[in-house]
């Protein structure tokens, strides 16, 4: 890259001298954020407790090392408005801040004096194999495979999310527990929030599998999503049993 040059400063003896920055590549553009859920596997698999520990580990170093403090904030915040499926906002940050990227994702991005900010992967989605940590088994996700068991095993259940009031198709195995699903949903609409599913104004517990939760086809499962332990919807009330 080449250089411009800034404002004037003063050295150590108080003389004034140029400051020297970088400046963008003329062939570095600009592309659109991306809306689609990178998906990767982890070597080895990680609670997501593990993984926010590595993502608050990078946030409190990244900035230490090269860059500027305030692109990284925006980065930050963009991140988190990615994770709340947020897209348009993400995208009003990026623009306000001047972060260009050029591939539509936040794994490389650059600011307007053309310095280099990369975003591992782990902070912009979680894993497919990520570990359940709601209750001992640690179970991981499980997915399907195209065995004749399998496909035997597949069923549907349709949540409502308690966040935007809108309705989704979850395919699940009959097999598995509802800590897995959870955190199947989670990695499907990009949230990292924890989560209560209610059915029939009953707690779901975690360890139920999804074949004993007795909800016919068609019914509802309410999910509320918890963050700092407080409902999101904060009128204290468990949502109302819903059928279609």
């Amino acid at each position: 890259m080449g250089a411009c040059y800034g404002r004037l400063a003063t050295n150590g003896r108080g003389q004034p001298e140029e400051v020297v920055r970088p400046q963008r590549d003329p062939g570095v553009k600009t592309q659109p954020l991306k809306k689609d859920v990178i998906k990767w596997k982890s070597e080895n698999p990680i609670t997501m407790g593990q993984l926010n520990s590595k993502r608050d580990e990078f946030w409190e170093t990244a900035p230490m090392f090269e860059g500027r403090r305030e692109i990284w904030d925006a980065i930050k915040g963009a991140v988190n408005a990615i994770e709340n499926s947020d897209y348009p906002m993400a995208q009003a940050i990026l623009d306000g801040a001047n972060i260009f990227i050029p591939h539509g994702t936040l794994m490389e991005a650059y600011d307007e004096l053309g310095n280099q900010y990369k975003v591992p992967l782990y902070c912009l989605s979680r894993p497919v194999n990520i570990l359940c940590e709601d209750f001992d088994e640690n179970s991981p996700i499980e997915e399907f495979t195209n065995d004749e068991a399998a496909e035997e095993d597949k069923h549907w259940i349709k949540l409502r999310l308690s966040s935007s009031g809108k309705d989704v198709d979850l395919p699940v195995r009959r097999a598995e527990s509802v800590s897995s699903c959870k955190a199947k949903l989670g990695v499907k609409i990009s949230t990292n929030l924890r989560q209560r599913w209610f059915y029939g104004g009953k707690l779901v517990e975690d360890k139920t599998k999804v074949r004993d939760l007795g909800v016919p086809d068609g019914h509802i499962i309410q999910v509320v999503f918890l963050e700092h332990g407080l409902f999101t919807n904060t009128n204290g009330t468990l949502p109302t049993p819903s059928t279609q």
